[in-house]
């Protein structure tokens, strides 16, 4: 598994421009050498999706292992070692991607190829992919196969990306398990006013200086705090007892840090203005005047019921209000075979921790699937060996690296999905 993960980070899968045809194929190859049989899905020659099966006999729920294998840019210059080395130091694999996420990549590939060893015989398809463009989002990857090849990924349940961290909280042990994501849902304001020279403010209209006023008030606003399915079963396992929002955030941030941290972007829509641009010339005033902000909605929430409300917080104004797009915002109900399964693997390697259902923050791409066939679908990649803050500093940063232990730990995981969930022998 450290040699497979060293090669995946050694190849350079970047998006854009992603060159994932390459990851496809080394995994090809490895799966081959088990006898695990899989195929390549490419848009363009150079965007390849794998999609990798043991087919199931008949009569039980089938599972896929989502992954991807495109990953952000890294500057060189910031790393400690080469972010394309996959370099073996400490026990720990560094390199672009380890964590985010062709550690699962390598995790979920090996899990299939050793169980067709051993012969399993599952008795519902058990599937890989590995899939193209997650970090971007240009059509070449899950959301296309999902409507060119639907037949290759539909799925009953599925494990991804989104969770599976170990976090000591209030003085227990808890495992997440990501069962919803917000919907990502930035828009724009465009800000108008009058051009003129910049020597002589008086005559313009500063569409710039007329957008200040709108970001602080959207920087001032405090959402209604509001609970979710999983958000209320979070708390409940963590406190013993049914909190109010505002009571569990308060109780968070008084005893526990990391606890605060985790729950409090949770409980409402997130507002965060990210880019700005006005201007292209020092001396001309901006007649026009654009901010972009980055708007994460809760699961379940819609553009519709939310646009009034930012409205409101923006007062009347000379600007336009529009959404850029709406993507994510799904969740899958908690219980069922593939929970249980997380659950028993959980006690197996620490009886006294529990699984704690959470919402992602952010989005992945298992909303794709929940959209187009209906898929269980939860974000589990379990880790104990990495401080879960130091590993959420790493992805997409400097000097990301990964566990050899953690990954071993996953290995055992999606083995152990797969034999309980999809059956067989």
């Amino acid at each position: 598994m450290t040699r497979l993960l060293q090669e995946l980070i050694r190849l350079d899968t970047v998006n854009p421009p992603g060159n994932e045809t390459s990851a496809a194929e080394l995994l090809r190859d490895y799966l081959a050498e088990s006898g695990v049989e899989s195929e390549l899905f490419a848009k363009v020659p150079d965007r390849a999706n794998l999609v990798a099966r043991l087919p199931g006999s008949g009569g039980g729920p089938s599972l896929l292992l989502l992954s991807h294998t495109d990953t952000v840019v890294a500057d060189a210059a910031e790393w400690q070692v080469d972010p394309w080395s996959g370099e073996l130091r400490d026990e720990e694999i560094w390199g672009r991607g380890a964590l985010d996420m062709k550690g699962q990549v390598a995790a979920s590939a090996v899990a299939i190829a050793s169980l067709a060893r051993e012969g399993f015989r599952p008795a519902g398809d058990l599937v890989f992919a590995a899939c193209a463009d997650e970090e971007v989002g240009q059509g070449f990857g899950l959301p296309w196969l999902c409507e060119q090849h639907p037949d290759a990924v539909r799925t009953d349940y599925a494990l991804n990306e989104g969770a599976g961290e170990r976090m000591e909280l209030f003085g227990r042990p808890f495992y997440l398990c990501s069962s919803a994501e917000k919907m990502s849902s930035p828009f724009r304001l465009r800000v108008h006013g009058r051009a003129g020279h910049a020597s002589v403010p008086g005559i313009a209209d500063n569409a710039l200086v007329k957008a200040a006023p709108l970001i602080e008030r959207l920087a001032a606003y405090r959402p209604e705090l509001q609970l979710g399915p999983e958000t209320d079963a979070m708390i409940r396992a963590v406190a013993g007892r049914p909190l109010e929002a505002a009571e569990a955030l308060e109780l968070a941030r008084e005893a526990d840090e990391a606890a605060a941290e985790l729950l409090e972007p949770l409980l409402s829509l997130t507002l965060s203005p990210t880019m700005i641009s006005a201007s292209q010339r020092r001396n001309v005033i901006p007649h026009v005047c654009e901010v972009v902000v980055d708007c994460r909605l809760l699961p379940g929430q819609t553009q519709a019921e939310v646009e009034p409300v930012l409205r409101e917080v923006l007062g009347e104004g000379d600007y336009d209000f529009e959404w850029i797009e709406g993507r994510g915002g799904t969740r899958s109900q908690l219980g069922g075979p593939l929970w249980d399964a997380v659950e028993s693997f959980v006690v197996q390697i620490e009886p006294e921790a529990s699984v704690l259902p959470v919402s992602v923050a952010g989005f992945t791409d298992s909303h794709w699937l929940r959209d187009a066939f209906g898929t269980v679908a939860y974000g589990f990649f379990p880790t104990k060996a990495m401080d879960p803050q130091v590993a959420a500093r790493l992805i997409h940063s400097a000097d990301e690296r990964i566990a050899v232990d953690d990954l071993e730990l996953a290995v055992q995981c999606f083995r152990h999905a797969a034999v309980e969930v999809a059956g067989g022998r």
